[in-house]
């Protein structure tokens, strides 16, 4: 029987969980930064990357600093808008690619993104350097990678944008969150919502191949009418991309948890329902629970492939996670402000970026558990022969959990591919939660937030 029809007091206990309370954690990567640990001793990054088999890779630089903190972040970013503490960590990045771009050598990157904080915070000649990073030092070849950008309404500018348009940037993602200006300034939004149509306006007119722009559902105050506003306002502008996200909080985010429910009700999965039939009907395919988007082209461009269930990830700067199969590393984690600009000293003083000494090391039983996630949770969907080919075992075997997503129709198998659903997708930050071992919940539950 489709779960459609079934009742909540119908499903199994573990099914009762899965829809009731779908909104957990947003589970962007396996493990999660919260699982990882000191490193001891610390493990030769030359030695990692020698040892790595993937045929194409993904360079990532983090720019740890933004204007101002929003209600529900809890990413790692300093509020500095300061261009001498920018120049010196840019600095320092550039130190980091020097000792690195010996291990990459003939590894050609397929993607190149540039997130934060907020990136284009940096002045438009820092910009540019992070480019000339990328491309004299580690060997960025910008006519096969695949190049986004993030940035924010109060960023948008004439020099940023020349910069982002001379160094071939395909994606450029700007973060909205809500056209009303009730909502944003409950989330504390530095920018009125006038100031993100105007950046909107800009960014059509250097008409970049493809235009992001995030939107958050679940606000202080929102309803159904005004998070429809927002989106067809978010329409009107053509992009080819829309990520929804779910309002989530946590003790150290400036929001707190109870806020959500402070009108009596969670409609977070309302809203999400409206979003989805209205994006769908605007002529744009789900690819995940956030993303969705309209077929692009993009034959500007010979990109090289690239699989999101590969490893590969090269993360420069403080704050970036970089990704080989067998180990996940990165600076520290922190949120208070205090901690954070005390981990980016750190990360500017230092000499020699060459020992992987804050991470977790992935076996056999967690690298299958990050090779179905990351299928699973996306469109394409788990292939299980593709996992009997690197694992040499059979998925719905090792997990029994898979069986049970098909069970309540959460999932489907079709031609050998295991996807979810629409009722699945809706639940992903659940299914994700639902999926995490008992030893990385262990080391989450553990953390202890700086």
């Amino acid at each position: 029987m489709p779960s459609s029809l079934l009742t909540s007091a119908e499903l199994p206990e573990w099914g009762q969980r899965w829809l009731q309370a779908p909104y957990r954690s947003y589970l962007y990567s396996y493990p999660h930064k919260t699982a990882y640990r000191s490193l001891e001793p610390g493990l030769s990054l030359q030695e990692l990357w020698e040892q790595e088999q993937t045929d194409y890779y993904f360079l990532y630089m983090h720019i740890p600093f933004c204007g101002a903190r929003c209600g529900f972040c809890n990413l790692f970013t300093l509020p500095d808008r300061r261009a001498d503490v920018h120049e010196r960590y840019v600095d320092a990045l550039q130190r980091q690619a020097e000792q690195w771009s010996p291990w990459f050598a003939g590894r050609p990157f397929s993607r190149f993104a540039i997130g934060g904080g907020t990136p284009t915070l940096l002045v438009a000649k820092q910009l540019n350097r992070l480019f000339d990073i990328a491309e004299g030092i580690m060997g960025l070849d910008p006519t096969q990678a695949s190049i986004s950008v993030e940035t924010s309404p109060e960023t948008v500018t004439e020099d940023r944008l020349r910069v982002l348009k001379d160094r071939q940037t395909d994606r450029v993602s700007i973060g909205v969150q809500s056209f009303v200006t009730e909502e944003a300034a409950a989330i504390y939004r530095p920018q009125n919502p006038r100031i993100a149509e105007e950046a909107l306006e800009k960014l059509k007119s250097y008409d970049f191949p493809l235009l992001n722009i995030d939107l958050i559902y679940g606000l202080p105050g929102q309803t159904a009418d005004s998070w429809l506003y927002s989106l067809e306002k978010a329409l009107s502008y053509e992009p080819g991309e829309i990520f929804i996200y779910p309002l989530y909080t946590r003790e150290n985010t400036i929001l707190k948890p109870d806020q959500i429910h402070k009108q009596g009700n969670d409609i977070r999965m309302d809203l999400y329902h409206i979003a989805r039939q209205t994006l769908e009907a605007a002529g744009f395919k789900q690819y995940s629970m956030r993303r969705f988007a309209r077929e692009i082209d993009f034959t500007h461009k010979e990109i090289l492939p690239f699989s999101c269930q590969e490893e590969g990830m090269a993360g420069l700067g403080c704050g970036a996670r970089s990704y080989t199969r067998g180990v996940h590393y990165a600076s520290h984690y922190g949120v208070s402000a205090a901690t954070t600009r005390s981990i980016i000293a750190d990360y500017v003083t230092t000499e020699a970026y060459d020992k992987a000494d804050y991470g977790f090391v992935l076996n056999e039983v967690e690298q299958k558990r990050r090779f179905i996630l990351k299928a699973l949770l996306h469109r394409e969907g788990l292939e299980l022969a593709s996992y009997h080919q690197r694992f040499r075992s059979d998925a719905m075997a090792d997990h029994a959990d898979l069986g049970q997503l098909l069970e309540i129709g959460f999932a489907v198998v079709e031609a050998g591919v295991l996807r979810l659903t629409t009722l699945g997708m809706a639940h992903s930050d659940a299914i994700g939660d639902e999926m995490i071992s008992g030893d990385v919940r262990t080391l989450m539950e553990g953390y202890e937030m700086r």
